[in-house]
Formats: structure tokens, C-alpha cells, sequence
């Protein structure tokens, strides 16, 4: 996902959340007497990526995130079999500073100005938000919620031996023994995702099939030309998934595919942007199609958008994207209850690749009314890839339409 995901998302709700009614929307850690983007760690430069240790938080960074997004057929033997959902999870950690130098060394204040010592066990130097989001197509239900906690007390947090990322209940955890190297994801098999909300709640096992994609410059992804717009960025195009899914209290078994994408840095977008346009898709024929299309401030696509096809997820079968390597025209439009508009439906076309699809929403209305709002959800893919027949599901993320108000 484009960077700033967690920044700007991060930010803004946990701002309107803690910052007193009426205060002006003030940038989370000056607002906390938290540190500048400049005393963190950036992304400058190509790294090398080690698996599991990546899968892992980087607390030099200001934010990451965790993203899962996926379609899920239900399996059971009764009437409900053969139904289909979407889910979303995302986890986000934000720094208000930079890793002590020292164990001891004094937490931030909770204010600026603000010099007494961290003397409580609730002070913390991160904060983590999440989001939980399930479509339940035959029902026409899209359902959210959002959680909001700190890294104090247990409450919230991530660790990478073995990975567990957390706020409450809700949870992303390896299943097995990880092993190291610069492409092994883990020996036990994947990891087991959790979250609950009124009405939905979700026990799932993800198997990766494949190795981690590298995004951008072999994992450096460029946002703008400011150098601090960039992150470190890959993807699990493919993960195999099965487990429950509890509807109104009753579970349904179920099976289905996911995308998992991982983010870090610690800058946000350029200054001339606006927003994007996010396509994760998964094709029956084996491909994968990342894309993101960025909006500058004028409507137009911004030169840094990009993207990558991955093949079978083996490094051989990968291929960045440019810009000017994918057209996308719109197909459809939904407005929400505010008279706000979204694009529904979309032809992507690809020459390079010889792939030329539609894509289209399972529901119009998949939009997240958190703080901010954004629209992200389910959709299916129909077209044609060197003139044979194929389709597909995915997600989109749609970013930068609706106004805060």
C-alpha cells in the first residue's frame, strides 16, 4: 500500500479520538510532545529483507502496518454453503519517539512542555489502531469497527519471534517455527488471524503460497520526490486460508484466499498528493496484480504510482510496474449518504502483460466511516489475459474521496 497509509489514518483517528472537542486537528506528536519524522529511521536506500525477522515490527521506523484483506467461501454442509465474505484486518503501530538508546532512558511526556518522569504504568512511546471490516455478500451487510489502544500494560503490541501482533483480542500470530533466511515465511505454516465485532467474528489460518514479493526497487517503494516519501514495502500475494466465521453467533466453516502486505517508514506522501487508488487482485491463471494509482491534489495520476506482477510468487516471475505500464479507466461510480463520490468499476489494462480486465465491486457500499473514511472492499475480476478468458478476485482501497468533517 501506498505510504502514509498508517501516518495519515493513524494520525487522524487517534487524534480525533484523544484530542479535546473543539482543539484543532494537530499532528499526532507535536499534539503529544511526540518526536519529528526526522529523529526516526527512513527509507533512503535498497536493504536487505530477512524472513521471519521482517514479518516483525521496526521500532526505528515512525509507523507500519500489518494488512490483510481476502474472499472466503463458506464450506458447510447445510443451506449456507457456497455464501461469500470478505474480510479486512489491518493492524498500524505509530511512535511518538524514536527506541530509547538506553533501557532506562525516560518515556515521552504526554504533553509538550510536560517534564515529569514516566512514573506510570500506563506512558507509553507507541500507540496501535486496527481495523476489522467483514462483507457479507448474500446478506448485502458490509460491517466495520475500528480499535484504538497503546502499547502499555499488555493491552497492544507486536514482537517477532514468534510474530504476534495485537490489540486486545484481536490478533495476527505465527502458528509455527520460523526459520531464518532471506526467503523462508515460516516452517509451522502460516499464521492464525482473530478479530470479533457485533454480528462477525473470525478464526482463521493463512498459509502462504509463495515467498514474500518485493515492491518498488527490491523493496524500496518511492512515493514522491521528496526523499523522506518512501517506505519499505512487500507483499504475500497468495495465502490459503480456512477456518470460521461466526454470523449472528452461528459458525460457519469456511475456505478462501488473502493478500497480506507489509509497510514501514517514517514519512508520509508528497506534498502535491491527495490520495490513491489501491488494487490488490489475485487471477485464476496464477498471476497476481499489485497497483496503486496516486492522486495529486489536481485529479491527475501522479508519475510515482506503481506496481508489481508476481507470477507463482517466485522471484524469476516478478515484474515492477510503472506508471505509464498500466491504464486505468473508470467504469462506474457510487456516492455515499453525504453525496461523496467513489469510483465502482474499473477496466485495467496491462499491454506489457497482454492483460486487459474489469473490475467490479461485490457491494457498492464497502466504506469504512472511521476517521478518515475510505472506501475498501471485495471485488471481482473478469477479462482476458493474451486472449484467453480469466477471472478473479481481490480487493481495492480507495483513499482521498471523502472530506473530514
Amino acid at each position: 500500500m501506498p505510504a502514509a497509509r498508517a501516518h495519515r489514518r493513524a494520525l487522524a483517528a487517534v487524534s480525533a479520538v484523544l484530542v479535546p472537542l473543539g482543539a484543532p486537528a494537530a499532528p499526532l506528536p507535536e499534539h503529544f510532545g511526540g518526536a519529528p519524522a526526522t529523529e526516526f529511521a527512513q527509507a533512503l536506500e535498497v536493504r536487505p529483507f530477512v524472513f521471519p525477522r521482517d514479518h516483525g515490527p521496526h521500532p526505528a521506523f515512525r509507523q507500519e502496518w500489518w494488512y490483510v484483506t481476502g474472499n472466503l467461501d463458506a464450506t458447510s454442509g447445510d443451506a449456507t454453503s457456497g455464501e461469500r465474505f470478505g474480510f479486512e484486518l489491518t493492524f498500524f503501530r505509530f511512535a511518538l519517539a524514536p527506541p530509547p538508546a538506553s533501557p532506562s532512558a525516560p518515556l515521552p511526556s504526554a504533553a509538550a512542555g510536560d517534564a515529569r518522569p514516566a512514573a506510570s504504568a500506563w506512558r507509553t512511546r507507541t500507540l496501535y489502531m486496527a481495523h476489522f471490516a467483514v462483507t457479507d455478500v448474500a446478506r448485502r451487510r458490509f460491517r466495520f469497527t475500528q480499535k484504538l489502544s497503546r502499547e502499555a500494560l499488555g493491552l497492544a503490541g507486536a514482537r517477532a519471534a514468534p510474530l504476534r501482533v495485537w490489540i486486545d483480542d484481536w490478533s495476527l500470530a505465527d502458528t509455527g517455527t520460523a526459520t531464518t533466511g532471506t526467503t523462508t515465511v515460516a516452517a509451522g505454516g502460516g499464521w492464525t488471524l482473530r478479530a470479533a465485532q457485533p454480528g462477525y467474528q473470525v478464526e482463521l489460518t493463512l498459509v502462504p503460497r509463495g515467498t514474500p514479493v518485493l515492491n518498488g526497487d527490491a523493496g524500496l517503494s518511492r512515493k514522491a520526490d521528496e526523499p523522506s516519501a518512501a517506505s519499505y514495502y512487500y507483499s504475500i500475494p497468495r495465502l490459503a486460508v480456512h477456518g470460521r466465521l461466526w454470523r449472528d453467533g452461528r459458525p460457519l466453516e469456511v475456505r478462501g484466499e488473502a493478500w497480506l502486505d507489509r509497510e514501514w517508514g517514517s514519512g508520509a506522501l508528497g506534498t502535491r498528493q491527495a490520495g490513491w487508488d489501491w488494487f490488490a487482485l489475485q487471477l485464476d491463471d496464477g498471476g497476481a496484480l499489485m497497483f496503486y494509482a496516486l492522486r495529486d491534489r489536481d485529479g491527475r495520476r501522479d508519475p510515482h504510482s506503481a506496481g508489481t506482477w508476481a507470477r507463482a510468487a517466485a522471484a524469476a516471475d516478478v515484474q515492477a510496474l510503472a506508471s505509464a505500464d498500466v491504464a486505468i479507466d473508470v467504469t462506474g461510480e457510487w456516492r455515499n449518504a453525504r453525496g461523496e463520490r467513489y469510483p465502482a468499476g474499473w477496466r485495467l489494462r496491462v499491454p506489457r502483460l497482454a492483460l486487459d480486465v474489469s473490475v467490479r465491486p461485490v457491494l457498492a457500499d464497502q466504506e469504512l466511516r472511521t476517521t478518515p473514511r475510505y472506501w475498501e472492499g471485495a471485488v471481482d475480476v473478469n477479462g482476458q489475459r493474451a486472449g484467453r478468458s480469466i477471472r478473479g478476485r481481490g480487493y481495492v482501497e480507495l483513499v482521498g474521496y471523502a472530506q473530514e468533517r
